[in-house]
């Protein structure tokens, strides 16, 4: 069994992947912000480099670098920490590889395809065309691709890329950062009102079909690859939001209807081939399955004691 580094361990995928990885036997070890008891727990800003060496004393098989800033009005509203922790914390990860050789896996983004208007994303495209990133989220994650690019032609480093395509599912805590489905679902919860943009499509992929596809790379590392990682349902924003109302019940009269979302791009399809064939990856999970039980999880979460 491999010896693991989990940055961002204490995130929503990040507490999940611990877990798992220590199903497989794997020896796991921890980097967060977050103040967490454990004797292989690290307290760490991965953006400080001198914070990293006491993490770095020792040797890992693998590094799997989830820590980030995650989100796009969040990287809009506080773009200057968004920078900090994605660019420069990934180059401070990437510079250790080089003093430790470990392998390294490394989180993206499908934000990074950007206004591509292809009906199926493929890992390749963007080294294929020209595609600019609507917001300074995406901006960071297509960074950290050419930084690692750059390591991977200069030192041969090895490294796996995998791009993420709107998770969800229990464990992901409420902020007016997080992502669509939790957004969602809190606020028809709370009666607050938000907004669905009309004509907008997205895969969308339960927490559980994606762990054990992250997990994975470790027993097929392959480095040099890039995967992406989504579900197999191409589902309507407004859909979405209707499945949210039907199983919150939630009044129907708190979506206001827009046209367009500027910060964001239409319509995310990926090619998933690739993460099937070489991962194992199989999204099984609908959204009729999945939304029921995130819905019932943050009910239990921000109902109780009101």
């Amino acid at each position: 069994m491999a010896k693991v580094l989990i940055t961002g361990s204490q995130g929503t995928l990040g507490s999940r992947l611990v877990e798992a990885m220590k199903k497989r036997g794997h020896e796991v070890w921890e980097v967060d912000l977050q103040h967490h008891p454990g004797e292989r727990y690290f307290r760490a800003d991965i953006a400080e480099y001198r914070q990293l060496e006491r993490i770095f004393e020792q040797n890992y098989d693998y590094v799997v670098h989830l820590a980030a800033e995650f989100g796009r009005i969040n990287g809009e509203h506080y773009y200057d920490t968004l920078w900090k922790t994605n660019v420069i914390g990934t180059r401070n990860i990437l510079e250790w590889q080089l003093k430790k050789g470990f392998k390294l896996v490394f989180t993206s983004s499908s934000e990074i395809y950007g206004e591509a208007a292809e009906p199926l994303l493929t890992e390749d495209l963007p080294l294929k065309k020209t595609i600019i990133q609507h917001n300074d989220y995406a901006l960071t994650k297509w960074a950290n691709e050419v930084q690692i690019l750059n390591f991977e032609k200069k030192y041969q480093s090895p490294i796996v890329r995998l791009r993420l395509f709107n998770a969800y599912g229990p464990g992901e805590y409420y902020h007016p950062y997080r992502s669509v489905i939790c957004l969602f679902i809190y606020r028809a919860l709370m009666g607050i009102p938000y907004d669905v943009f009309e004509g907008y499509h997205r895969v969308f992929m339960y927490v559980d079909d994606l762990i054990p596809t992250i997990a994975n790379v470790t027993s097929n590392f392959k480095p040099g690859e890039v995967y992406n990682i989504g579900g197999i349902e191409y589902r309507s924003v407004h859909e979405l939001s209707d499945l949210v109302l039907k199983y919150t019940k939630g009044d129907p009269k708190l979506v206001n209807y827009l046209p367009e979302d500027k910060h964001n791009t239409v319509s995310k399809r990926p090619d998933i081939s690739k993460a099937k064939a070489d991962l194992g990856h199989d999204p099984k999970v609908t959204l009729e399955e999945g939304l029921p039980i995130t819905v019932e999880w943050m009910k239990k979460v921000y109902r109780e004691g009101r």
